[in-house]
């Protein structure tokens, strides 16, 4: 894996992001601002899980005033997503919001973008200039590709910003198509110092999304570039975060929660092996310590997988072998490996 690209740190909040600091998970609601409490609901669950920063759609001046509230009733950094009204970019920054997400191309007048800026330097809040691949501007040439267009929409942006002595920028380059994001990455990585928060947008449901969203992410931070990272499915928000933890841990980046090792199954396996790893899968949602759990079927890679864990199971027939820290501890019957394992699991 490359070396981490260097960027300027900013604070949202209470949390870094660029610079030293770990790459952070985001995510975004998906309730109606207006309804405070849902809101609420919606991002303490996601606090839970590990969720660091949180966005919020911001479509009025209800959505605009509910902020206040909801900044009382969280712990996480609240970042509100404004689009055209430049008033609903002020009323969220008086409300206390810890970042913006906006267009500047979107917000009018060179006035209005004005007024916004100097009331988030005052404040020292960040804006994130989020540029998506459906939604750009006229290209400035014939025939450019879309990962240009969209590097030089953010370029005209960040200069915007910058020409009004503000630098405390986020950015991001967004598209569906994994390869379009991935070039538009690579090129805005090597000609600005700001951070980048990374995703594919629109990735669709679960199962796709999150194979769609792991090789884009994924490639881009195996090459050192991005800071903060985004899952975007068509599913509850948890599973966004989720997503992205997983993300982290594949390329060892972060450590949240346990990783679980599991084999496919072959001809080989003499027990029922898929519902013992899904019933394993279920129990390690509780838990919250690093840990690396190994559920294996057969004896050509499973005592080696399962020694290599910090707990693991190999299976026979009818029996398995449970192993602590690389040493043979048990033999369990069929019946007793979930209860076994997570029994170790929960005194590890």
């Amino acid at each position: 894996m490359k070396i981490r690209r260097k960027s300027k740190p900013i604070r949202i909040g209470n949390v870094t992001v660029g610079g030293n600091a770990p790459v952070i998970v985001q995510s975004m609601t998906k309730t109606d601002t207006r309804d405070v409490m849902s809101t609420i609901r919606q991002i303490k669950e996601l606090e839970e899980c590990g969720c660091e920063i949180i966005r919020v759609a911001v479509p009025d001046a209800e959505a605009a005033r509910a902020i206040k509230q909801i900044k009382r009733g969280i712990s996480i950094p609240l970042i509100a997503d404004i689009h055209f009204d430049y008033r609903l970019a002020l009323e969220v920054i008086k409300a206390g919001a810890d970042g913006l997400r906006l267009n500047p191309g979107n917000i009018g007048e060179a006035n209005k973008v004005t007024a916004v800026v100097k009331a988030a330097k005052e404040r020292q809040i960040p804006i994130r200039i989020g540029v998506n691949a459906g939604s750009l501007p006229p290209a400035p040439r014939e025939n450019m590709s879309i990962p240009k267009q969209m590097v030089a929409a953010t370029l005209k942006q960040i200069r915007l910003l910058e020409s009004l002595d503000f630098d405390l920028i986020k950015i991001s380059l967004k598209a569906f198509d994994v390869p379009t994001t991935i070039e538009a990455y690579r090129a805005i990585a090597k000609k600005i110092p700001y951070p980048l928060h990374i995703g594919i947008t629109e990735s669709g449901p679960p199962r796709t999304g999150t194979i769609r969203s792991a090789v884009g992410i994924g490639t881009l931070l195996y090459e050192g570039i991005g800071d903060t990272i985004r899952v975007s499915l068509s599913a509850h928000p948890r599973e966004e975060v989720i997503a992205a933890y997983e993300i982290l841990k594949s390329l060892n980046l972060r450590q949240h929660g346990p990783v679980l090792v599991s084999c496919p199954t072959c001809g080989r396996t003499e027990v029922e092996l898929v519902p013992i790893v899904e019933a394993v899968e279920k129990e390690l949602a509780n838990i919250h310590k690093p840990i690396k759990v190994a559920v294996m079927g057969c004896v050509v890679n499973g005592p080696g997988e399962a020694k290599d864990a910090d707990i693991g199971i190999a299976c026979g027939k009818g029996k398995a072998v449970l192993f602590k820290k690389g040493e043979k501890i048990a033999v369990v019957e069929e019946d007793n490996i979930v209860s076994a394992l997570m029994d170790e699991v929960e005194g590890f």
